[in-house]
């Protein structure tokens, strides 16, 4: 296994100084980036899943059904399954990640009509924030056309607070992103699938929009909306009609 690294924190792009855009008060957007930006669970998911049970099976010796249990196990725990195998196995979380999603995504990537339309009329900083790793979420953004909407990839390689690896849902590293931004907690919403993500965040003051999509895992099955859900949408477009 490759040792663990640190990587580096990622740019923001210097279209304003952080001082002139907190005196502006933008919103700053967080998306998530699968079932959100784009509809994984059509075909990019069973790609993922299948990967990282394979990998399981042959680093933990474990049969199919084993490895799968455990798979879904720690991505409902810890927010992602290599945070899980990290911990509990010694096994490196970049290493993981980046075998899991060691595929091509051109012609896998799914979105609604009009995405990049949609996002530039959306006003406000815009960033993303996922518990993929980067070069996959660029590859995605890239497929989607869309990367020039985001002024920055805040992925899991990021996602590190005193040697651990802390994924969505983890308020901690909510808060070390807020810092990193330079913004109060009211100025930001994040727009994500996963209900536990949510209500982190809006356990530290941010807005929050649910991006309803019924192949997300781990949702509560509900019609109604919780108190850590300020806006249900099923579409990035509907976010236009109070933006």
């Amino acid at each position: 296994m490759p040792p663990l690294r640190k990587p580096a924190l990622p740019v923001l792009k210097r279209r304003a100084s952080l001082q002139e855009r907190a005196t502006r008060g933008e919103t700053v957007w967080l998306f998530d980036l699968d079932n959100t930006l784009h509809d994984c669970s059509r075909h990019i998911f069973q790609r993922i899943d299948a990967n990282m049970s394979d990998l399981m099976m042959r680093w933990l010796k474990l049969d199919r059904g084993e490895a799968d249990v455990l798979r879904l196990a720690y991505w409902k725990r810890y927010g992602a399954t290599a945070a899980g195998l990290e911990l509990h196995h010694g096994i490196p979380a970049q290493a993981f990640i980046d075998a899991a999603h060691d595929f091509e995504v051109k012609g896998l990537v799914h979105s609604e009509p009009g995405l990049s339309r949609k996002l530039g009329r959306l006003r406000g900083r815009k960033i993303i924030l996922t518990n993929a790793p980067e070069r996959y979420a660029r590859a995605v953004l890239r497929e989607l056309r869309i990367s020039h909407h985001f002024e920055m990839v805040w992925s899991i390689e990021h996602m590190r607070l005193q040697g651990r690896l802390r994924c969505k849902p983890s308020v901690a590293m909510m808060r070390q992103l807020l810092a990193r931004l330079k913004v109060p907690a009211h100025r930001v919403v994040l727009v994500d699938d996963t209900q536990a993500n949510l209500r982190s965040a809006k356990a530290i003051g941010m807005r929050t929009v649910l991006c309803h999509h019924p192949g997300t895992p781990h949702n509560a099955r509900q019609l109604g909306r919780s108190a850590y859900i300020d806006k249900r949408v099923n579409r990035i477009g509907q976010l236009l009609a109070r933006s």
